[in-house]
C-alpha cells in the first residue's frame, strides 16, 4: 500500500474539518462546555446502554428470550448478530414477531454484528459480501433498527489493502444503506492487517465522501491495535452511533492478548474514565454496548452476566463523569 493512502496533507484535514466525521482541536472547548452535566444530573443519563449478544451467547438463548432478559435487567437497547436472526428466521420465526416484542418491551436495536466480506479485493468474494450485507440490512430495517457494523471480514490477514479502495467499497456500502435506511458503521479489528487502527478508520471515513459515513469503535480493539486512545479527540461524536464497552488485563500483553480475554468494565486496566470522558468532550451520546467473550462468563447465571455488565458500565460513567462535578 502506498504511504499516500495512509497520510492526510494538511489541506485534506482542514477541507474535512467541517464535514462532521472531524473536530477540530480548537472545536473542544465549546464542545465540552455544551455536553457538561450539571451536578444533580444522572450522568448515566449521557449515555444508552446496550447489550451485545455476544456477551451471552455461551448460555444458548434465542434471540427472543435475549430480548426478555436485556428488558428484564434494564439495557435500553440490544445489539443482536445476524446469525442469530437468521437462525430465528431458519426455525419459522417472523421478523414482524421480534419487532413487536422489541416495542412492547421499550427496547431498540441499537446495531447488529454481522461478517459479510464487503471490502475484499477479490471480486466474486466482495459480490457476495454485499449481497449478505444486503440482506442482513434489510432484517435489521424491518426489527426496527438502522444501523448494521461493517467490520474488515476476510481481511483479517495479510494482504494489505489499499485504503482508498477500501473507502470506495464503503461508500457503496453507504449508497445501499441509504436506500434502505440502515447505516452500515465502519468497524475496527485491533488484530486484523485492515482497519486495526484509529488513523485508518479516519482515512476511510473521510475519504469515501460521504455524509452518513461513521465508525463504531471498541475499547479492546482500540488498545489491541496500538492506537492512543486520545486520537478518538478528533472524531465527531455525531459520527459515533454505537461504542463497544469492555475491559482488559494488564497481561497477557498488547501483542497477544485475545477477546476472550475480555472482563467486565471496570475489572482491568483500560483507561476508561478517559475513554468516556473523551466521548462525552466530542459530543457522542449514543450507545454504550457491552460485548465480552471471556468464557468464564459462561459459568455464571446469564441474568447475573447481563445485570453485572449494565451495572458495570453505569459504574464506570458514573467514576467517569460525577468527579467532574462535585
Amino acid at each position: 500500500m502506498g504511504t499516500s493512502s495512509h497520510i492526510f496533507s494538511r489541506r485534506t484535514f482542514l477541507g474535512v474539518a467541517g464535514t462532521g466525521l472531524i473536530v477540530p482541536p480548537m472545536a473542544l472547548t465549546s464542545s465540552q462546555a455544551q455536553a457538561g452535566t450539571s451536578a444533580t444530573e444522572d450522568t448515566s443519563s449521557v449515555f444508552r446502554f446496550c447489550l451485545n449478544t455476544a456477551t451471552i451467547r455461551s448460555h444458548k438463548l434465542s434471540l427472543p428470550d435475549e430480548i426478555d432478559l436485556a428488558a428484564r435487567v434494564g439495557y435500553d437497547g440490544i445489539e443482536p448478530w445476524t446469525r442469530e436472526i437468521d437462525e430465528f428466521l431458519q426455525r419459522g420465526g417472523k421478523l414482524g414477531e421480534l419487532r413487536k416484542r422489541l416495542r412492547d418491551r421499550n427496547l431498540r436495536v441499537e446495531s447488529a454484528i454481522g461478517f459479510p466480506t464487503w471490502m475484499v479485493d477479490d471480486d466474486a468474494q466482495r459480490a457476495r459480501g454485499f449481497d449478505q450485507m444486503k440482506r442482513e440490512m434489510e432484517w435489521i430495517a424491518e426489527l426496527g433498527g438502522n444501523r448494521i457494523a461493517a467490520p474488515p471480514a476476510g481481511a483479517y490477514n495479510p494482504p494489505v489493502l489499499d485504503l482508498k479502495r477500501v473507502a470506495e467499497r464503503y461508500a457503496q456500502l453507504l449508497e445501499i444503506g441509504q436506500s434502505m435506511g440502515v447505516t452500515p458503521q465502519l468497524e475496527i479489528w485491533g488484530g486484523s492487517a485492515n482497519l486495526s487502527r484509529l488513523s485508518e478508520a479516519a482515512f476511510v471515513l473521510v475519504e469515501c465522501g460521504h455524509p452518513d459515513a461513521c465508525a463504531l469503535f471498541d475499547v479492546f480493539h482500540i488498545y489491541r491495535g496500538g492506537s492512543r486512545p486520545e486520537g478518538l479527540r478528533v472524531f465527531n461524536g455525531a459520527a459515533l452511533h454505537v461504542f463497544h464497552m469492555n475491559d482488559y488485563p494488564g497481561d497477557p500483553p498488547r501483542e497477544k492478548i485475545r477477546d476472550s480475554d475480555r472482563v467486565f468494565p471496570g475489572e482491568g486496566v483500560a483507561p476508561l474514565t478517559q475513554i468516556l470522558r473523551i466521548l462525552r468532550d466530542i459530543g457522542f451520546h449514543g450507545a454504550l454496548s457491552l460485548e465480552l467473550f471471556n468464557p468464564q462468563y459462561a459459568k455464571m447465571e446469564v441474568e447475573t452476566v447481563a445485570r453485572r455488565g449494565l451495572e458495570s458500565m453505569r459504574e464506570a460513567v458514573k467514576k467517569a463523569l460525577s468527579a467532574e462535578m462535585g
